[in-house]
């Protein structure tokens, strides 16, 4: 076989494999996906994660969308800001997703929001609560998590409910831009109800020993430690709160749940309240409750745990609001994305999302306006309030 020939036919078969290639991408449309799988906030980003790919499953079990199945393209950010960016360059430009969701924390979040700009590719966050996220000037960001201020008013609506009422409060908050936010927002909202406002203790996102700083708020005299941060330092903070008897009630805001002080609650008695987005023990209260029945009979099938649900749904609801963008789009593209996601009127398993323009003028970021409920644990049992 001469030259010529050679020639000939390897450039036929490089077309060939250049062709099924193409063929193959084209199969699926990709949604790229950036959670923290390790490290100190792996838990809620497992979950996240977990919740994406049942949605992803009920897509494809439903007939996909634009006649094609949609391929999750998961990353570990590692709950570490620099590998967030990491993780959001390697999805855009070797994997070619045309659309992200992620990535759990304001900080990481924040973190990738140039890489936005600068590759024009839209993301979907689906938990993190900075202000700062939505009031920058980006507008490929679009947020289906309530920003802390939105926490804080809702909250306000039902404050005068507790009994005994809160007429000082603490603050117990990891020392990043969602609890330092968070922080700032529930104060303001505390102080137009005429509360008192007291301490405000931090701890880094790793931190195992809370004992200084439950032992400077339990002499502090404020009736209430609102306390922000992920699933582990949650239940670090009620436990040890607990063993030694702050005499405050505990309210977490941000929408993490201490899911394993169900098994293995703290000191008999010691009572918590939770500000959460879903609540997989009363799910009739649920807007759409086929679609909160769909998401948790997924999660059911696949030997979860209960509570895991209550970061889960982020995922869930994160991934039907890109496919509906995708679906009204007509087109698995960043700017078309961009763009129908404007128009989004979606059903989740928290309810219904839409989104309305915030922050600066021809730069807006889109913002849901998400439902939020008070649940109450003691002793390992849950009540929805």
């Amino acid at each position: 076989m001469n030259w010529h020939i050679k020639k000939s036919l390897a450039a036929c078969i490089g077309l060939a494999m250049f062709a099924a290639s193409s063929a193959y991408a084209q199969e699926t449309i990709k949604i790229g996906v950036t959670e923290p799988l390790t490290g100190a906030v792996a838990a809620a980003g497992t979950y996240v994660t977990n919740g994406a790919r049942i949605a992803a499953d009920y897509v494809n079990q439903n007939g996909g969308v634009l006649g094609k199945k949609i391929q999750l393209v998961i990353e570990d950010n590692k709950s570490n800001p620099r590998e967030a960016v990491n993780s959001v360059e390697k999805l855009i430009l070797k994997d070619k997703v045309p659309v992200l969701m992620g990535a759990w924390s304001s900080t990481f979040t924040l973190a990738i929001m140039p890489k936005l700009i600068e590759y024009e590719v839209p993301l979907l966050v689906e938990a993190a609560s900075s202000s700062k996220i939505t009031s920058a000037g980006n507008p490929w960001v679009f947020r289906i998590s309530p920003t802390s201020a939105m926490e804080a008013n809702a909250f306000s609506k039902v404050i005068d409910g507790f009994n005994p009422a809160i007429k000082k409060a603490d603050f117990l908050v990891v020392n990043n831009d969602w609890g330092l936010g968070a922080a700032i927002e529930f104060k303001k909202m505390l102080e137009a109800k005429g509360i008192a406002v007291g301490r405000t203790e931090t701890m880094t996102p790793d931190m195992t020993d809370l004992s200084a700083q439950l032992a400077a708020l339990k002499s502090s005299g404020s009736d209430t430690v609102f306390v922000t941060s992920g699933i582990e330092q949650l239940t670090l903070a009620i436990r040890q709160a607990g063993e030694q008897r702050l005499p405050q009630r505990i309210i977490t805001t941000g929408g993490a749940f201490p899911e394993p002080l169900l098994k293995n609650p703290g000191p008999k008695g010691y009572v918590s309240q939770h500000l959460l987005f879903f609540a997989p023990w009363a799910p009739e209260r649920a807007k759409h409750p086929a679609v909160a029945k769909a998401f948790m009979d997924g999660w059911k099938s696949r030997g979860l745990e209960l509570a895991g649900q209550v970061e889960g749904f982020r995922g869930f609801d994160g991934i039907l609001t890109i496919v509906e963008a995708i679906k009204l789009a007509g087109k698995a593209e960043p700017a078309a994305i961009r763009e129908a996601l404007w128009k989004v009127q979606a059903k989740g398993a928290n309810g219904d999302i839409a989104f309305s323009k915030v922050g600066v003028a021809g730069k807006e970021s889109g913002q849901a306006a998400p439902n939020v409920y008070v649940v109450e644990l003691k002793d390992g049992q849950v009540t929805v309030k």
